[in-house]
């Protein structure tokens, strides 16, 4: 009997251990269920106020506002350069000089042209050349004789007729020399005033007005030999040297003034309706890291072209450039301000979400995301200014860490 009750309590001591052990597994379990978070980690930023600025990033071209290009004229030598490349020139500062012996030459034939054409014309108007007007004059004064010969001749028998002494017929004889006296007269002075047609009066007036063309061309031809500065400013491109052989309208030298630039931005298609003239602009350029240039839209586009693989507005501004920095002719980046607002309420764009148009954001209250319409202003590629539906402290939702997707009432947590 002692031996069977032995037995019996050894058989039944490990039912009570497994009995026990289960019971403290379930207890664990049960803890580590009650104590599990389900809560989404998510990025989170504070509503703040600050200044907010929505812009238009593209690229310009920097363009002298007075440029001035000399070109050679005609085909000749460089004679002397008497500037070299980035020297201030005064106005009127001789700049450079090309070989002018042939335009001398030019504007000597010219001229003779001129003075042949003026004595055609000088002919017409006084009958002839002087030989032609001396030779016609002993014929016309002559005739002229003749013509008060024959005045004094018909009115002496006129007298005579009236006493008896002279009869009809003589006077009718007296009146035809008179007559024919005159005829003589009136030839002889439309010889002299009306020699010419009109067809060659036009023919001569033609050849003096081409030979004055030709003696002015010939002249301006002379003077662009001759390189003056028409203005003060900078020279920025020379080309030549002196004794170097220049073709018909070969660029000798560029000159302008750079203490005001123009900027041409290219402003792509869709940002053109947000032009509008005296919008900020700022210019920079990357061969001087951190310098900004400020200047305003002066003109708004006309129109879009293509321009490489883009459809562009172009736009302008003008620049001061006291220092000189700015050169013609570089590559510039440009940002111009459409809309400046200063101590707006603001959220990160990544906290901005829209359903059908409709903005909103997630507010976190008590680790809890709660949907908020908002109203917005602007915005740019990292903020957007919030005009109402937040208050300014709030904790807004940017994203999930884990990528899941966010929902109102959704328990979070946020991490840094």
């Amino acid at each position: 009997m002692a031996q069977s009750s032995r037995k019996a309590g050894f058989f039944t001591r490990p039912h009570w251990i497994l009995w026990a052990g289960g019971a403290i597994v379930a207890v664990i379990l049960l803890a580590s269920f009650a104590f599990r978070d389900d809560s989404v980690p998510v990025m989170a930023a504070t509503v703040s106020r600050s200044t907010i600025r929505s812009v238009i990033s593209t690229n310009g071209k920097v363009e002298p506002t007075q440029n001035f290009e000399a070109h050679a004229p005609v085909g000749t030598t460089v004679k002397r350069v008497l500037v070299k490349e980035g020297d201030h020139v005064a106005k009127g500062q001789l700049l450079a000089e090309l070989d002018a012996a042939s335009a001398r030459s030019q504007v000597a034939q010219a001229l003779a042209q001129v003075r042949a054409a003026e004595a055609e014309v000088s002919g017409i108007e006084h009958g002839g050349t002087q030989e032609e007007v001396l030779t016609s004059r002993a014929p016309m004064v002559k005739a002229r004789a003749d013509r008060d010969a024959a005045q004094r001749n018909l009115d002496a028998l006129s007298r005579l007729q009236q006493s008896g002494a002279a009869s009809p017929g003589e006077v009718r004889v007296a009146q035809n020399q008179l007559a024919t006296a005159e005829a003589q007269v009136k030839l002889w002075e439309a010889k002299q005033t009306e020699r010419y047609s009109r067809p060659e009066v036009a023919r001569v007036e033609a050849q003096q007005s081409e030979a004055q063309s030709a003696y002015s061309a010939a002249n301006d031809i002379l003077r662009q030999l001759v390189i003056h500065a028409p203005f003060a400013g900078i020279v920025y491109a020379l080309p030549v040297k002196p004794g170097a052989y220049v073709n018909p309208g070969d660029l000798v030298l560029q000159e302008a003034d750079l203490s005001k630039v123009l900027v041409r931005a290219f402003v792509d298609e869709p940002d053109v309706a947000r032009l509008a003239p005296g919008e900020k602009i700022e210019v920079i350029w990357d061969a001087m890291p951190g310098r900004v240039w400020n200047g305003s839209v002066s003109a708004v586009p006309a129109a879009v072209k293509l321009r490489g693989t883009r459809n562009v507005g172009e736009t302008t501004c003008m620049v001061a450039n006291q220092d000189f920095k700015l050169l013609p002719n570089i590559n510039v980046g440009v940002t111009i301000v459409t809309a400046q607002h200063f101590n707006a309420l603001t959220v990160p764009r990544e906290a901005l979400r829209r359903e059908d148009s409709v903005p909103y954001v997630y507010q976190i209250v008590n680790n809890e995301l709660l949907r908020r319409s908002v109203q917005t202003s602007i915005s740019n590629l990292t903020q957007a200014e919030v005009t109402g539906g937040i208050s300014e402290g709030a904790q807004v939702a940017l994203g999930a860490v884990n990528s899941k997707p966010l929902h109102d009432h959704l328990p979070v947590k946020v991490v840094h």
